[in-house]
């Protein structure tokens, strides 16, 4: 009689240690396809429009974010390689940095932020502030260094009262390439309702 006990309760360990086992195997399996699926790339929407701005203070780039969401395009922030400083944006002060590049079209400053591949984009935004009555000067060292063949370029600028005037003319010039549209002036504060009917009216 003992031995059949003794027998029994070893049939059950072994049957115990089996389930164990395979459990573990199962558990181990589906957290390796979790981690495998986790770390696929995101698949690649074919976004065939960029927004591109310059802002120095922060109101063009609160327009641009507005018009990539709207649009669902791309986003790139040109960097001026020197900071602008309050100091550097006095336009009351003659002897400002500003107020220096502005005197002088020849300016070109360098560009800190990483170059941007325009290969695939069509549709190119184009914002930024409007400083002493043009485009700053870092805009027309962006539109020198791109070749803007086959892609419709839209501008737009921010300011206080100013309206675009010549800027997006200038930068059409000095790009040499590329369809411009004459662009506009947004205001700061313009709502996503204001500035979808802006895009509808462009297109």
């Amino acid at each position: 009689m003992k031995k059949i006990i003794s027998l029994l309760l070893m049939m059950l360990l072994v049957f115990g240690v089996t389930a164990c086992s395979g459990g573990s195997s199962e558990s181990t399996e589906s957290t390796e396809t979790e981690t495998t699926e986790a770390a696929e790339p995101a698949q690649d929407a074919g976004n065939d429009t960029l927004v591109v701005f310059f802002s120095a203070t922060g109101t063009t780039k609160g327009v641009a974010e507005k018009i990539a969401g709207l649009e669902g395009a791309d986003l790139y922030e040109i960097e001026a390689a020197q900071e602008y400083t309050d100091a550097d944006l006095d336009w009351n002060d003659q002897d400002s940095r500003t107020t220096k590049e502005q005197n002088d079209p020849s300016v070109r400053p360098e560009i800190g932020s990483e170059d941007v591949a325009l290969e695939g984009y069509s549709r190119i935004y184009i914002g930024y502030p409007i400083w002493w009555g043009e485009e700053p000067r870092i805009m027309d060292t962006f539109v020198e260094k791109y070749d803007f063949d086959g892609k419709t370029v839209i501008p737009f600028c921010t300011s206080g009262s100013s309206s675009i005037g010549s800027s997006g003319q200038n930068l059409a010039d000095n790009a040499g390439s590329g369809t411009w549209l004459e662009g506009d002036r947004l205001d700061g504060s313009i709502s996503k309702d204001e500035l979808r009917t802006w895009i509808e009216g462009l297109k």
